[in-house]
């Protein structure tokens, strides 16, 4: 069992930045490839951004390229998502998920833990 805690969101305004973080618990966070996925109210979760266990390999969602970066730390068993140049389109609640197989990032029913979700919400 992995145990996952985000946090971080807040409210920012356009143009801003937010850090969020993933710390696990558990079990050691390198065995999984994760994930970082929003909703916003009314709309399916959507993948954001993924990265692989070794952390060389990373892969974005097109909204997101040149804004949004993942980061692992595995020695503190945490993954990261810097989010800079925030729109307001960008309002959701942001879940990381962590995945064994390592195969499909922009499937949410690929991944085996999640998180409970941290708010994030941009006002212009």
């Amino acid at each position: 069992q992995v145990q996952l805690v985000e946090s971080g969101g807040g409210l920012v305004q356009a143009g801003g930045s937010l850090r969020l973080s993933c710390a696990a618990s558990g079990r050691t966070l390198s065995s999984y490839a994760m994930g970082w996925f929003r909703q916003a109210p009314g709309k399916e979760r959507e993948f954001v951004a993924g990265i692989s266990r070794s952390d060389s390999s990373t892969t974005y969602t097109d909204s997101v390229k040149g804004r949004f970066t993942i980061s692992r730390d595995n020695a503190k068993n945490t993954v990261y998502l810097q989010m800079n140049s925030l729109k307001p389109g960008d309002t959701a609640v942001y879940y990381c998920a962590a995945q064994l197989n390592g195969l499909t990032y922009r499937v949410p029913n690929q991944y085996d833990y999640w998180g409970q979700g941290t708010q994030v919400t941009v006002s212009s």
